[in-house]
């Protein structure tokens, strides 16, 4: 009993997780590193998950991220705090796998009053919500950050 039980270990330790939607993935990293205070998190390599991570480190959301490892590449982003609190405080998946959500660029959502962004693909690549506007570019909505 003892040793199937150390078998059945071993399998699930050596397999690799197939995940359905990695950028939710990313994103739930990201809500609870900030949720328990932890200073980065990491998560698997993707250039959307690069690109993601680089809009929010130059909207102020994220204090930055580093790239490691050259086989198997993996992304180290680092939290940002202001006066203890968390600069995110709130962080969600919109176009999900099951629902795509499109919208054009005069319908492009205004998140928390302008104080909070959404993370758009578009033709041009990704760019916030106030970016695709000013370009007159419709697209996937992907996520909303406040």
């Amino acid at each position: 009993m003892y040793i199937r039980i150390l078998l059945k270990i071993r399998i699930f330790v050596n397999t690799t997780i197939m995940l359905t939607d990695p950028i939710a993935d990313m994103l739930t990293r990201i809500r609870n590193g900030y949720l328990i205070g932890k200073e980065t998190v990491t998560v698997p390599f993707s250039k959307m998950k690069e690109g993601i991570l680089k809009i929010l480190v130059k909207e102020g959301f994220l204090a930055g991220y580093k790239v490691k490892g050259r086989e198997k590449k993996k992304i180290e982003a680092e939290i940002l705090y202001k006066s203890g609190k968390p600069a995110i405080s709130h962080i969600s998946r919109v176009s999900k796998g099951s629902r795509r959500v499109y919208k054009k660029a005069k319908n492009m959502p205004i998140v928390l009053s302008g104080y909070g962004l959404a993370v758009v693909s578009t033709p041009e690549g990704l760019m916030t919500n106030k970016q695709a506007r000013k370009k007159k570019l419709g697209g996937e909505i992907i996520c909303k950050v406040w």
